[in-house]
């Protein structure tokens, strides 16, 4: 019994360790958005963190015409990297997850 118990504290100590590993790798993973017009362009990553944005000269003459494509351009691409992260983290989860009768949460 305990043998069983202190392999699966090993297993998750293992996938612990490439869930932190994926997230590293996710830090690089670039998810790139444009507006419809390509007016206005972003970069992020797949966590979520903002490297570039660039924006078309003539968006500049109207603040809340920009606005607006800073934010529905920003939120595509916010949607884009979440899918991309929760799809990685959950495929080395399921991966290195013990198995468990009963407690089988990826089907």
């Amino acid at each position: 019994m305990f043998g069983d118990l202190m392999g699966m504290m090993g297993k998750l100590k293992e996938t612990q360790k490439k869930v932190e590993e994926t997230k590293k790798r996710l830090d690089t993973v670039l998810v790139d958005e444009k507006s419809n017009d390509d007016k206005l362009k972003v970069t992020l990553t797949a966590n979520r963190t903002i490297k570039s944005i660039s924006i078309d000269d003539s968006l500049l003459q109207d603040k809340e015409e920009l606005e607006d494509y800073l934010l529905l351009t920003l939120n595509k691409a916010i949607t884009r990297a979440t899918q991309i992260n929760d799809a990685e983290l959950a495929a080395v989860a399921k991966d290195g997850m013990p198995n468990i009768p009963g407690m089988d949460m990826f089907k």
